[in-house]
C-alpha cells in the first residue's frame, strides 16, 4: 500500500511570491549610516551592484552570509544595526525600511545570524524585535517563515515567550514598533496549522482569558453557557492550588497569559483615543512645532489602528481563537469606542471606518461559538426578540422612566433611531446605572461609562435589530459601480506592496461556517472582476478621445474595440417588486448603436452577442479644457477619463436595423429562416441590475441626484472568456440562499475542524469490501509488486488455489487495509516510515494473508468490436493505493509530481469505479479545457461504452476524437445507434423466421426479445442442462446459429460441451447488449424534441459527465432545475482551481431529504505547482484568494497519497526539482528507453545554467510597470533556437518560456525579426511559465529575466513548474550571480551550477541524430556571450542566404557543406 501523507510542520505556509514596487522613500528615517544605497537608487532602480556595494552586504559577508564567514556572535553588532538600519522613528506609515530589510532578508540574516545564536535567557530587545521583522518580511514576501525554527524548537517556544513579555520590559516601543509587533502577532495566529506555534499561542484565547472579564459579563456569560460553569470552577479550583503551593495570593487576572489580548486591547483604545489626533501636548519641549501640528492626524498611530482591526478581525472569524475573545471584545466595547472615535469620521480614516464595520459583521456573526453551529435567521430573530423582551420585562420593574418602552411593540422599537429616541428620557446616573449595573453590558470601572453618547452606542447596538446576512447579500447589485472600482482600501491597485491593511475577507484555514465561506468568496471574487473590469474601462476609454462639442455635449473622436458610444437609451420595462421586496422585479432598456466604422472583424464582433452576455453602460463627461500636466498627476482615474457612472447589464435579445432578431437560441427563428443583419445600426434590449437601479432612483427621489440612466453615453463589452462573473456570483449567491449541504462526512473537515483523516475511506462506512479490478493488473506478478507487504494467495472462483493466475482479478479487503491509514506526519520522510515497518514486518511471524480471486470473464461476444478495450500501463504500488481509495467512499487526495501518471491514475478510478459501481454516476471537474481533454480521450480508450460519457462545454470540438460527446452529438448518436440495432433486430427475426416488424421500434423490439429470443434460451439452457455429456450438443442446438454466421472465425468446434457454452454465452451476451442499447434508446423515441433529448441523456443516461469547473458555475441553475443528479467527484488538476470553483460542483444537485448524495470526492493536484491565477496581488498576498481547497487541505493535514514516480523527464534533469517532493524516483521507462540515453545533438550537456551578462550596456527594463524585459536574454534565445533548427530539431519540439508578459511579446519580436527573413518556423509556442502549467516538451529554452531582483521565481511552485517541463533537454538562461544566492532556489540551482555557465556546444554534430551518449560531452565550443552565438548563426544564415537549391534535398545538402566548413574554421 503507498504511503499516505498529512502535514505537521512540513513547509507549506506561505509557499506565494509575489512582485511590488519599491518605494523611492523606502530609506530609513535614522541618520543614512555610511556606504549604504544612494537615494538615487531606491525604487525600481536599486540594482544587483548598489546591492553588492551595501555597507549591509559587506557585513553580511563577513560575518554570516557565508560558512567561511560563520564567525563569533556579535550582540553589539545587532543592537548597531537595529538601531541605525531598522528602528524607524516618525509619525509616517513607514514602519519599516523597506530596502534595509530586504537586503538583509536575502543575506539570510535570520537563519545564519539572529536564530543560531538566539538564546531566549540573554538575548536583547534588539535582538528579539530583529527577529520580528525578518519574520514579518517573510510573511511580506510570502515565503516559508517559520522554517529555520524547527530545528530548535525549545529555543523557539522561549522566543514566544520572550515576544510576550516585550510590552513588559522597561524599553518603551515606539508607534512602527508597536505596528511590528502586532503585524508579527497577526501572522503568528494565521499560522496554527503549525505545531511549533500553536501550542503556545492558542494559550492567550483559552477559557482563562475569562479571568480578565469584568463581574458582570463573566456571570452573563456563564449563564449563557451553563456547559462552562464545571470547566470555569475547575480551572479555578487549580489555579488556587497552584497559588498556594507558591504561597502568593490568588491573582489570575495578572498571569501574562490571561491579561495579555486585554492589555493589548487597552493599548490599542489608549491608543485611538488620544494619540490618533495630534495635540500641542505632544512632545514636551517641541511644544511650539506641535501647536502648528494640533487637530493633525497621526499617520504611524492610524496604521496601528488599521493593523489592530485587521488582528481582531483575524481572530473573531476563526472559531478556536474567536470563542473566548468575543466576550472580552464586548466587554471592552472595542466596536462601540471606535464608532465614537474622531478617526472613524476623520477623511483618514476611511479604511479604518470601513475595518471597523467588518469587525462589527464578525463580532455579531449568525454563529453558536461553543458548539460551531450556524445559527438560521428565524434563530436569530427569535434570539432577537428574546433579549429584547427580557429587556423590556427589565426596564418595566426597574426603570419607572422606561415605562412606556416596555408597553411598545418590539416592531416600533429595534431600529437603531427609535431605540435612541426611548433613550433620551433617562438621565446621565440613570443610563450608567442601567448599562453598568441592571444589564451588566459593561463595567463601571470602564473610563468611558460616564460618557452619555458610548451608554447609548453600547445600548442601542447591543439590542437593535441587524439586518440578516442573505438580505444584505441579495440586496448587494452583482455589478460593480464607479464607487467600488476606484475604491483603494476595497479594490487596491496592482502595485500593492502589502505594507499597509486592507478592509477585505481572508481565506484562512478554517471558516466560521459554510454561509462564512461563501459570503468570503463572494466578495471577493466580487472586487476580483471589479478589478478586471476597471483594468479593461481604463483601457478602452482613453481610445475613444472624448471632449465637449460646440453645443456642449460630449461627442467622441477617436474609437475603441471594445466600446462604442449608444446613439440612444430607453427604459422600457420596470416591473413591481416581487412580495417582500423593495427593489424592482426586472428593469429592461433598449439600447442603439452603431457599429458603421468598424471594419468587418470587429463587426462580426459585436453582432456576435448573445443572450446572457454581460456589458456595461458608462457614463463619459470629459473636463472642458484638457488637464494640465499637473492636474492629471493629482487627479484619479475617473476625473482623468471623464468617467460619471459605470453600470452593468445583460442581453436579453439584439436586433438589427430592420428589427429582425438576431443570434436567437430559444427556437423561435429556425434554423433555416435565419438572415444575416441588415445594415450597421444594432439595438439590444438589455436587463438592468434591479438592486443597482432601485438605489439609483431613490437617491434622485430622496436627495435630488442626477438621474444616471439619462447619461449612459457608451455601451462597453469584454472579452467572452473573461465575462462570465456574474454567472458564478449568481450560483455563489444562490448557495447563500439555499440551505446549503455538504456531506456529513466532509463538513467538519471542510471548514477546517475535527480530525482530518475522519473523511479517509478506512474511516468510512459503506465500503467495497471486495474490487474487481479488471484490467489494472497486466499480470499475476503486478499484483505481487503492487503489495509488496502482504502473502498473496491467487484462489479461483470456487475457493481452490489457482497456481497460475492471470488477470482479472477481485481483490478482498485485509483487515490491514481497512485498518492502518499509513499516515505520516509532514516532517517525517516516509522513506524512514518505510524502514520501520520493515523492521516491525520482520519482527513478526508472517506476513498477513491478502486473498486475490481469479476468474473467467464472461464471453463478450464473437465479433471484433465486442471484445473490451484494455489498459497498458503497468500501475506503480503507489498508483494501487490511490485506484484503490479512489473507488471506496470518502475523501481521496492524490499528489501528483510532474510525469507521475496523474492523469492514469485518474482514469483507472473511473473505469474501476464504473465496473464496481454500475449504477452510479460520476461527475468530473478539470480547470482547463485541454486538461479536460486528455482525461477523456483516455476514457474512450478505457472498457466504457461510448454511449454513457458526456462532454459538457465549450472546448469539446478540440477533441482528438472523430465522435461527438457534446449532448447534441450523443443524442444524434443514439439516434443513429437506434437505426443500426433495430436493423440487427430485423436480421435476428429473418434467421428466426419470423416477420421482420418487430424491428420497427424499440417497443416492438422489447417484446420481441421477451417472446422469442429470451424464451428460446431459456429452452436452450434446459436442454443444455440435460446433456452435458455431448460434446456437440451446442453446435447443433443453439438456436441463434443463423444470426451469428457472418463471424470472423467459427463459434462452436463440437469437441468441448464446456467451451462452446462459453461461447454461446458470449453469443447471448452480444445479443442482451443489443437489446439492453435499445430500451436505452426508447426514451428517445417518446421524447420529440431536441432539448428534451439532451436533457434526458444528460440526467439519466449518461454515467460519466464531464466539465469544467467555469461550465459548473455557470450552468448550475440549469442542472438543478433538471433535476442533475451524481454520486462521485472527480477534481482534475484541484490545486489549480479557486476555492469557490471547487465548492460549486460539489452542489450541482438538490439535497435528499436533507442529505447530500455525494459518495466520494476525489481530489487530484499538486501544490507544488503553482496556485490559481489571480491577477490582483493585494487579493493574493493580503486575502489569499489563490488559495486552493487542494492546498488548504494539505494545510490542515488531510492524509493524501503522492504518486512517487515520474516518467516524463531524463533521471537527471527530474533531479532539479524532485528535491520538492518526498521521494520521487522513475519508471523503468526513463532508464531502458535509448532515447534518454542519448546526448542532445549540437550540445554537451542535456541541461545547462547559460551566465547572460548585459547587453549593450543593460540588463532588466521596464518599459512600463511590471512589464520585465531582458533584450540580450531575448536575443541569446532566440539564437540558440535557430541554432537548433539548423541542427534539424523539429520546430514543434521545441518551447521557449519565460517568467513575464513582457518578455514572451519581445521574444516573439525576435522571433519575427530574425526568423522570417529565412522561412525558419517559429517554435511550437512562446508562453509564460504560468501558462505553460500541466504541458511539456522534449526541449525548453528558459528566460529567467531579471537582474536586479529574483522577483516572482521566488515563489519556489513557480520554479518547480519551470524545471519540469522539459523532457529531454533545459536551457536556463539568466543572471547566475543573481539567482545562486537566492536561499529558496538553492537546491535547484546548486546542481545547474555544477557545470559552466557558458554555453557548451558540440558543432561537430550537424544532425538532430546523434550516437553520442549522455554524459559524454565531446569537443567542447563555450559560447562566450551573445555576439558569440550571433555571429555563430549568423555566418550559418548567411550561407543558407546564398544557396537557391530548387530542390529541398540539394538544399538539405549544401546546408550540411557550409556547416561542416564553419565547424572546420572554428
Amino acid at each position: 500500500m503507498p504511503k499516505v501523507f498529512g502535514v505537521g510542520v512540513f513547509e507549506f505556509r506561505h509557499p506565494r511570491a509575489a512582485e511590488y514596487p519599491l518605494p523611492a522613500d523606502a530609506a530609513p528615517a535614522t541618520t543614512a549610516a555610511p556606504d549604504k544605497v544612494p537615494a538615487s537608487t531606491g525604487g525600481a532602480s536599486i540594482t544587483l551592484l548598489d546591492i553588492q556595494r551595501d555597507r549591509l552586504t559587506r557585513v553580511a559577508a563577513e560575518h554570516w552570509s557565508t560558512p567561511a564567514a560563520a564567525s563569533a556572535f556579535d550582540a553589539d553588532l545587532v543592537r548597531e544595526i537595529y538601531a541605525t538600519e531598522l528602528r524607524v522613528e516618525g509619525r509616517g506609515r513607514k514602519t519599516v525600511p523597506l530596502h534595509r530589510v530586504m537586503i538583509l532578508e536575502v543575506s539570510q540574516y535570520l537563519e545564519n545570524y539572529l536564530w543560531p545564536h538566539f538564546d531566549p535567557a540573554d538575548a536583547s530587545f534588539e535582538h528579539v524585535m530583529s527577529i520580528i521583522l525578518m519574520v514579518n518580511e517573510k510573511f511580506r514576501e510570502n515565503v516559508a517563515a517559520w522554517t529555520c525554527f524547527h530545528d530548535r524548537k525549545d529555543a523557539f517556544k522561549g522566543f514566544l515567550w520572550r515576544v510576550l513579555k516585550l510590552k513588559e520590559e522597561e524599553r518603551t516601543l515606539n508607534m512602527a514598533e508597536k505596528t511590528n509587533y502586532l503585524l508579527f502577532m497577526i501572522n503568528a495566529f494565521q499560522s496554527l496549522e503549525d505545531e511549533l506555534l500553536r501550542e503556545t499561542i492558542l494559550q492567550l484565547v483559552s477559557l482563562k482569558l475569562w479571568n480578565t472579564l469584568s463581574f458582570g459579563r463573566l456571570q452573563m456569560e456563564l449563564c449563557l453557557n451553563p456547559e462552562l460553569i464545571k470547566k470555569w470552577t475547575k480551572i479555578k479550583r487549580r489555579e488556587a492550588k497552584e497559588a498556594k503551593k507558591a504561597d502568593q495570593p490568588a491573582n489570575p487576572s495578572e498571569m501574562l497569559e490571561n491579561k495579555f489580548l486585554r492589555n493589548l486591547i487597552e493599548e490599542f483604545l489608549e491608543i485611538l483615543d488620544s494619540k490618533v489626533i495630534l495635540s500641542s501636548q505632544d512632545g514636551g519641549e517641541e511644544s511650539v512645532l506641535n501647536e502648528s501640528l494640533s487637530g493633525q492626524v497621526d499617520d504611524s498611530c492610524v496604521l496601528y489602528c488599521e493593523r489592530f482591526m485587521e488582528f481582531l478581525i483575524d481572530m473573531l472569524s476563526q472559531l478556536p481563537t474567536r470563542r473566548f475573545l468575543r466576550p472580552l471584545v464586548a466587554d471592552v466595547a472595542v466596536v462601540a469606542k471606535c464608532h465614537l472615535s474622531a478617526l472613524y469620521t476623520h477623511e483618514k480614516g476611511r479604511l479604518f471606518a470601513q475595518l471597523v464595520d467588518l469587525l462589527q459583521f464578525y463580532e455579531g456573526f449568525e454563529i453558536n461559538d461553543h458548539s460551531g453551529t450556524q445559527l438560521g435567521d428565524d434563530d436569530v430573530l427569535q434570539a432577537h426578540y428574546s433579549r429584547f423582551q427580557a429587556f423590556q420585562l427589565l426596564a418595566f420593574k426597574q426603570v419607572p422612566k422606561l415605562r412606556d418602552f416596555a408597553l411598545s411593540s418590539i416592531g416600533s422599537l429595534h431600529k437603531r433611531a427609535d431605540l435612541t429616541k426611548k433613550l433620551l428620557v433617562l438621565s446621565d446616573m440613570e443610563l450608567q446605572d442601567l448599562v453598568c449595573n441592571k444589564l451588566k453590558l459593561i463595567s463601571e470601572k470602564d473610563p468611558c461609562s460616564g460618557r452619555r453618547d458610548f451608554l447609548i452606542e453600547v445600548l442601542v447596538a447591543f439590542f437593535e435589530k441587524r439586518q440578516s446576512q442573505k438580505d444584505a447579500v441579495n440586496a448587494l447589485p452583482l455589478y460593480p459601480n464607479e464607487h467600488i472600482m476606484w475604491d483603494e482600501s476595497l479594490v487596491p491597485s496592482i502595485n500593492y506592496s502589502g505594507e499597509g491593511c486592507l478592509a477585505l475577507p481572508k481565506l484562512n484555514l478554517q471558516f466560521l461556517t459554510l454561509h462564512d465561506y461563501l459570503l468570503r468568496n463572494f466578495n471577493l471574487f466580487r472586487l476580483e472582476s471589479t478589478y478586471e473590469i476597471r483594468e479593461d474601462i481604463q483601457e478602452a476609454v482613453p481610445h475613444l478621445h472624448s471632449y465637449i462639442n460646440n453645443e456642449g455635449e460630449t461627442a467622441f473622436r477617436g474609437w475603441s474595440r471594445m466600446a462604442v458610444p449608444i446613439k440612444e437609451f430607453k427604459i422600457t420595462e420596470v416591473k413591481q417588486p416581487n412580495i417582500g421586496e423593495v427593489k424592482p422585479s426586472t428593469v429592461t432598456a433598449d439600447v442603439t448603436f452603431s457599429i458603421s466604422s468598424y471594419r468587418h472583424q470587429i463587426k462580426s464582433e459585436w453582432d456576435a452577442l448573445k443572450e446572457h452576455d454581460v456589458l456595461f453602460l458608462l457614463s463619459i463627461r470629459p473636463s472642458f479644457e484638457p488637464l494640465s500636466p499637473e492636474e492629471a498627476a493629482k487627479s484619479t482615474v475617473p476625473e482623468r477619463l471623464g468617467l460619471q457612472y459605470v453600470r452593468g447589464c445583460e442581453v436579453i435579445e439584439i436586433r438589427d436595423e430592420e428589427g429582425t432578431l438576431m443570434n436567437d437560441f430559444t427556437g423561435r427563428i429556425k434554423r433555416e429562416e435565419w438572415k444575416p443583419p441588415k445594415g450597421d445600426i444594432r439595438t439590444v434590449r438589455i436587463a438592468l441590475d434591479t438592486a443597482q437601479y432601485h438605489i439609483d432612483v431613490t437617491e434622485t427621489a430622496e436627495k435630488g441626484a442626477e438621474n444616471v440612466s439619462g447619461t449612459f453615453n457608451i455601451l462597453m463589452r469584454r472579452k467572452p472568456k473573461e465575462n462570465n462573473f456574474k454567472a458564478i456570483l449568481e450560483s455563489i449567491r444562490d448557495l447563500m440562499n439555499e440551505t446549503c449541504v455538504v456531506p456529513e462526512w466532509l463538513h467538519n473537515i471542510f471548514l477546517g475542524y475535527g480530525n482530518p483523516s475522519a473523511a479517509q475511506w478506512i474511516n468510512m462506512p459503506d465500503l467495497l469490501e471486495v474490487i474487481d479490478f479488471k484490467d489494472t493488473y497486466l499480470d499475476a506478478n503486478h499484483v505481487q509488486q503492487s503489495f509488496p507487504d502482504y502473502q498473496i494467495t491467487f484462489i479461483n472462483s470456487d475457493g481452490t488455489e489457482n497456481l497460475h493466475p492471470s488477470p482479472p482479478f477481485k481483490i478482498r479487503l485485509s483487515k490491514k487495509m481497512r485498518e492502518s491509514s499509513h499516515a505520516l506526519p509532514g516532517n517525517v520522510n516516509s522513506s524512514l516510515a518505510v524502514k520501520s515497518n520493515n523492521n516491525m514486518a520482520d519482527g513478526e511471524s508472517q506476513k498477513e494473508k491478502l486473498i486475490v480471486e481469479t476468474y473467467v470473464p464472461a464471453d463478450p461476444g464473437p465479433y471484433p468490436q465486442d471484445k473490451p478495450k484494455q489498459n497498458s500501463v503497468r500501475f506503480t504500488p503507489t498508483q494501487i493505493g490511490a485506484i484503490i481509495s479512489g473507488v471506496q467512499p470518502g475523501l481521496t487526495m492524490v499528489v501528483g509530481p510532474p510525469g507521475t501518471g496523474k492523469t492514469d491514475t485518474a482514469v483507472q478510478i473511473l473505469n474501476v469505479l464504473y465496473h464496481n459501481c454500475p449504477s452510479q454516476r460520476t461527475l468530473i471537474i478539470t480547470h482547463s479545457n485541454q486538461a479536460l481533454n486528455d482525461l477523456f480521450e483516455k476514457i474512450m480508450q478505457r472498457d466504457v461504452p461510448a454511449r454513457y460519457l458526456l462532454r459538457l462545454g465549450q472546448g469539446e470540438q478540440e477533441l482528438a476524437t472523430d465522435l461527438d460527446f457534446s449532448r447534441q452529438g450523443r443524442v444524434n448518436a443514439m439516434l443513429v445507434r437506434r437505426l443500426e440495432l433495430l436493423g440487427e433486430v430485423s436480421k435476428l427475426a429473418r434467421s428466426l423466421r419470423l416477420p421482420e416488424d418487430v424491428g420497427y421500434t424499440c417497443e416492438t423490439a422489447a417484446y420481441f426479445w421477451l417472446l422469442h429470443v429470451y424464451a428460446r434460451w431459456e429452452q436452450f439452457l434446459a436442454a443444455c442442462a440435460q446433456n452435458q455429456d455431448n460434446p456437440s450438443f451446442v453446435k447443433d442446438r443453439f438456436p441463434f446459429s443463423e444470426f451469428f454466421s457472418d463471424t470472423p472465425q467459427p463459434i462452436f468446434t463440437g469437441e468441448s460441451f464446456d467451451k462452446d457454452m462459453h461461447a454461446a454465452k458470449g453469443c447471448f451476451k452480444h445479443l442482451s447488449t443489443i437489446f439492453q442499447e435499445l430500451e436505452e434508446c426508447r426514451a428517445f423515441e417518446l421524447l420529440k424534441s431536441t432539448v428534451e433529448r439532451a436533457n434526458y441523456l444528460m440526467t439519466k443516461q449518461a454515467k460519466i459527465v464531464a466539465m469544467t469547473c467555469t461550465h459548473a458555475a455557470l450552468k448550475r441553475r440549469d442542472f438543478l432545475q433538471l433535476g442533475f443528479k451524481f454520486d462521485n467527484l472527480l477534481m482534475e488538476e484541484s490545486a489549480q482551481i479557486l476555492e469557490i470553483e471547487t465548492f460549486i460542483p460539489m452542489l450541482l444537485q438538490r439535497q435528499e431529504d436533507g442529505y447530500a448524495r455525494l459518495k466520494r470526492c476525489i481530489l487530484i493536484g499538486d501544490h507544488h505547482q503553482l496556485p490559481p491565477v489571480v491577477k490582483n496581488m493585494a487579493f493574493q498576498k493580503y486575502s489569499h484568494m489563490d488559495q486552493s481547497l487542494f492546498t488548504r487541505f494539505v494545510r490542515l493535514g488531510v492524509p493524501y497519497i503522492e504518486l512517487n514516480a515520474q516518467g516524463r523527464a531524463r533521471p537527471s534533469i527530474a533531479k532539479l526539482y524532485n528535491w520538492r517532493y518526498r521521494e520521487l524516483g522513475d519508471l523503468p521507462y526513463v532508464h531502458e528507453q535509448a532515447i534518454f540515453h542519448k546526448a542532445n545533438a549540437g550540445f554537451s550537456f542535456e541541461y545547462q545554467l547559460v551566465d547572460v551578462p548585459d547587453y549593450k550596456g543593460k540588463g532588466e527594463s521596464a518599459p512600463s510597470p511590471w512589464f520585465y524585459q531582458n533584450e540580450g536574454e531575448a536575443e541569446y534565445i532566440v539564437s540558440v533556437y535557430i541554432y537548433m533548427r539548423l541542427i534539424g530539431y523539429p520546430a514543434n519540439k521545441i518551447s521557449i518560456l519565460t517568467t513575464y508578459n513582457g518578455q514572451k511579446l519581445l521574444i516573439r519580436d525576435v522571433i519575427n525579426k530574425r526568423c522570417k527573413p529565412y522561412n525558419i518556423e517559429p517554435p511550437n509556442k512562446v508562453t509564460t511559465v504560468d501558462k505553460f502549467q500541466g504541458q511539456q516538451n522534449d526541449f525548453i529554452l528558459l528566460s529567467l529575466v531579471r537582474t536586479r531582483f529574483v522577483g516572482h521565481l521566488r515563489d519556489v511552485r513557480r520554479l518547480i513548474v519551470a524545471m519540469s517541463r522539459a523532457r529531454l533537454g533545459l536551457y536556463v538562461f539568466c543572471r547566475r550571480s543573481l539567482f545562486e544566492q537566492c536561499y529558496e532556489l538553492q537546491p535547484t540551482f546548486q546542481l545547474l551550477l555544477q557545470r559552466p555557465d557558458k554555453l557548451a556546444l558540440n558543432l561537430e554534430e550537424c544532425t538532430p541524430f546523434t550516437e553520442r551518449p549522455l554524459g559524454e560531452t565531446g569537443n567542447i565550443h563555450y559560447v562566450t556571450g551573445i555576439e558569440d552565438i550571433g555571429h555563430l548563426v549568423k555566418f550559418r544564415l548567411e550561407h543558407l542566404r546564398q544557396v537557391h537549391c530548387p530542390a529541398h534535398h540539394c538544399e538539405m545538402k549544401s546546408k550540411s557543406i557550409c556547416w561542416f566548413f564553419y565547424i572546420k574554421i572554428i
